[in-house]
């Protein structure tokens, strides 16, 4: 009876996996007919983004949609320029316009010349659903040991071909020798951002560490998104704190390099915002096009983020003198829980 009644609460605390599932499911629906601004919304909000920390604001006009940072989803010890945040909008916008196109309201995305807004302009002309829509509700960044398999040469050309973008350089490492220097540079990064108080603090304010907490939010990194037990948060948050921490993590971040068949690494013409954004752009249609041809993707960017590792990534993706902005593994694996995303209605504004 007393372990019974301990299981009952420790479900009631954490809510059950099948109820985030179904909700996870709900936002990934297929749009009603005849589909709505909301559902281009929607599917917009599906992009990948630091932290899942979402951080946008819609506006629909006359005959335009609008992209806004939302400043108050910072996070600024991991990204205290604000380029992973603009990069997410990037991937957002990219999202809108594939969903858009496909869904009855042809337009392009235009960058304000400070960066700070994205329009999304209608403009005539026919429906023409684009090949990478169907991915946009099944794309995650799958945060877990890969099978090693390589990718065929003709599918890494069309992953570098979808990408191809003016402004934005991407190189693609398949040798493995040039990936385990990448791997050093990953674990000697996360040893360092694991030490700051400051990103340790931040983290931690980001991770959901059961259904319930993930469902309520609607937004964070979810530990079963990564592999890992669901708890009540008061465990999640002593175990966090007692092991998590540099040795666990590079060991982790060194098998997952280790696993995958190779890695992306995207860096924009220019420091800037909209070029930040145009890497975001890139970044999406890469790994739609991953998604579509059954291979995971997910971020290390750690050696992006601790800015002394920037130069020795450079060189070793040929762009000496300019600033890489994101690195994502590849290749073939299970697929985890999907991650959450907050309703339309709390990203919209008038």
């Amino acid at each position: 009876m007393v372990l019974a009644a301990g299981a009952t609460a420790w479900m009631s605390s954490t809510g059950s996996m099948a109820d985030y599932d179904a909700y996870a499911e709900s936002l990934r629906t297929a749009p009603a007919v005849p589909p709505s601004m909301r559902d281009v919304i929607r599917y917009a909000t599906l992009a990948a983004n630091s932290h899942n920390t979402q951080p946008w604001r819609f506006r629909i006009g006359n005959r335009f949609i609008e992209i806004a940072p939302d400043v108050s989803r910072r996070t600024p010890a991991v990204d205290p320029d604000d380029h992973h945040l603009f990069v997410s909008l990037g991937c957002a916008a990219e999202n809108l316009a594939i969903a858009a196109t496909s869904l009855g309201w042809p337009g392009e995305l235009q960058i304000a010349p400070d960066g700070n807004l994205i329009r999304y302009a209608f403009v005539n002309g026919p429906t023409i659903a684009s090949p990478l829509y169907a991915a946009i509700p099944k794309r995650q960044s799958t945060r877990a040991e890969y099978d090693r398999r390589s990718v065929p040469a003709a599918h890494l050309a069309l992953l570098k071909h979808t990408a191809d973008t003016a402004g934005v350089h991407l190189a693609i490492l398949t040798n493995r020798a040039d990936i385990d220097r990448l791997k050093e540079q990953v674990v000697a990064a996360n040893s360092i951002q694991m030490a700051d108080m400051a990103f340790m603090r931040e983290l931690k304010q980001w991770v959901r560490f059961n259904p319930r907490s993930a469902m309520t939010s609607g937004d964070g990194l979810f530990s079963a998104t990564s592999g890992n037990p669901a708890l009540p948060d008061a465990i999640g948050r002593f175990a966090f704190e007692r092991f998590f921490n540099a040795r666990s993590e590079s060991d982790r971040c060194a098998r997952q390099v280790d696993s995958s068949s190779g890695v992306a690494v995207f860096a924009g013409d220019r420091e800037d915002k909209a070029h930040w954004i145009m890497v975001g752009r890139a970044c999406q249609r890469f790994a739609l096009t991953a998604t579509s041809l059954g291979i995971k993707v997910a971020f290390i960017n750690q050696p992006v983020e601790v800015a002394r590792f920037r130069a020795d990534l450079a060189g070793l993706v040929g762009i000496a003198g300019r600033r890489p902005d994101i690195v994502l593994r590849f290749g073939y694996g299970a697929t985890l829980p999907l991650s959450l995303r907050r309703p339309v209605e709390a990203v919209l504004t008038r």
